[in-house]
């Protein structure tokens, strides 16, 4: 059901049953839950990662409903969208990002980069994912925020910024150019790297969504790279320095193995 806010505003259902997206330039993510589980809000775990002196990658997983009034970052442009407004009820206000989410972007979900989508398509991701969703944004901050506990600053890279991936396969160590802010499967997949080995892997091979694990890498060293997140444990829990590839993007070079 969509409610007038002026003009260009609409309410969305945000449940696994919702399947209508609004063409519109701002959407409310309801906190007014459908379904049994509207009781449980999430405690998220949240990591991030200082990109440059003014911004901050932030990494949560929040439970739907999520509360989030969003809207276009630039009216009628496929430039993503950003946070106007946090409900309560929400698992948005209850995470532990609360305080930098409004007036941040939205730089991915589920691992998808989607800076450069129509609010339509963003308003569809978020919509098709399961909860909780791993959404990423892009919020004010200062250097040398750490990862919400004190010790030595996040190392610093600007999104955009050159950095080495180096991937162990086969035992033959191979660097491959990467950029900050780019999804680590998109990246292997461009430079030929071979993730979806064997017929199971090829048959089972989700899309990126975070649903097969079978692009699941080891991540052996990494400069930036904070905590996987609680979403990951859940279903890799048992390798404790693997990462999912289709959910991570890049914060910094690494060493990862494939294989």
């Amino acid at each position: 059901m969509f409610f007038g806010r002026p003009s260009l505003s609409a309410t969305l259902a945000l449940s696994a049953a919702a399947a209508t997206i609004p063409s519109a330039a701002k959407a409310f993510v309801p906190s007014t839950p459908v379904g049994p589980s509207f009781t449980q809000f999430a405690s998220p775990r949240s990591r991030s990662a200082v990109v440059g002196p003014l911004s901050a990658l932030l990494s949560l997983e929040l439970e739907k409903p999520l509360g989030m009034i969003l809207e276009e970052v630039e009216e009628g442009a496929a430039m993503g969208v950003k946070v106007e407004e946090l409900a309560e009820g929400g698992s948005a206000i209850e995470s532990e990002g609360a305080s930098s989410l409004v007036g941040s972007k939205v730089t991915s979900v589920m691992g998808e980069d989607v800076t450069a989508m129509s609010f339509d398509d963003v308003m569809e991701r978020i919509i098709d994912a399961p909860s909780p969703v791993s959404i990423e944004f892009e919020v004010e901050g200062a250097e040398g925020e750490v990862d919400g506990e004190e010790g030595e600053p996040e190392v610093q890279y600007d999104i955009g910024t050159p950095v080495t991936i180096t991937v162990i396969q086969d035992g033959k160590e191979t660097p491959i150019t990467a950029r900050v802010g780019d999804n680590l499967r998109k990246t292997l997949l461009e430079n030929k790297v071979e993730l979806y080995r064997g017929l199971k892997k090829k048959l089972g091979n989700c899309g990126g969504g975070g649903q097969c694990t079978y692009c699941a890498v080891d991540l052996v060293e990494g400069e930036g790279w904070g905590e996987r997140s609680e979403y990951e444990d859940g279903k890799i829990g048992k390798y404790p320095s693997a990462r999912l590839a289709c959910m991570n993007n890049i914060p910094g070079p690494a060493t990862i193995r494939v294989q």
